[in-house]
């Protein structure tokens, strides 16, 4: 697959996760809070760093920043599967990340509270992120048939 769609394929991911993860925060009382856990990991790396640690409005947008550019490249890697296998490997990313979120926080000194509250948000985090992981897979399939499609348009006009 061409690194457009693998690109493409992992700004779907990532989108589709955070708007399925701010719609679940507003419906529900339990939903994951990766948002919260996100700030929280930027304000204890800056802290171990001795850096000043900006007010949380700051903190959300560096949040949501640092969430676009590594979602993005981490979703992108679906397509490394190629054709016959980006199913399988977006759906096996989304498990990796949504597994990780469940279990990393407590072993890194983070609040547990945003994805382990309970085995409900515990659930839904790990969904969230297989979601992610298959619309990353479904673009990056989708936009490689249509740049092929296009690519093949071209070669036939001008040759």
């Amino acid at each position: 697959m061409k690194v457009s769609s693998a690109l493409a394929g992992g700004l779907a991911g990532t989108v589709t996760v955070a708007c399925m993860h701010e719609a679940m925060r507003r419906i529900s009382p339990v939903a994951p809070r990766m948002d919260l856990l996100d700030m929280d990991l930027i304000r204890k790396g800056l802290t171990k760093m001795h850096k000043n640690v900006p007010a949380d409005g700051a903190l959300q947008r560096w949040a949501v920043g640092g969430e676009l550019f590594c979602d993005t490249a981490y979703f992108s890697l679906a397509a490394i599967g190629g054709k016959k296998k980006v199913w399988l490997y977006g759906a096996l990313l989304g498990l990796a990340a949504g597994v990780s979120a469940v279990v990393l926080p407590k072993s890194m000194g983070l609040s547990t509270d945003p994805s382990n509250k309970t085995m409900g948000t515990r659930i839904m985090t790990i969904g969230l992120y297989l979601i992610g992981g298959l619309a990353a897979a479904a673009i990056a399939k989708l936009v490689d048939r249509s740049t092929n499609r296009i690519d093949e348009y071209v070669e036939e006009v001008y040759h």
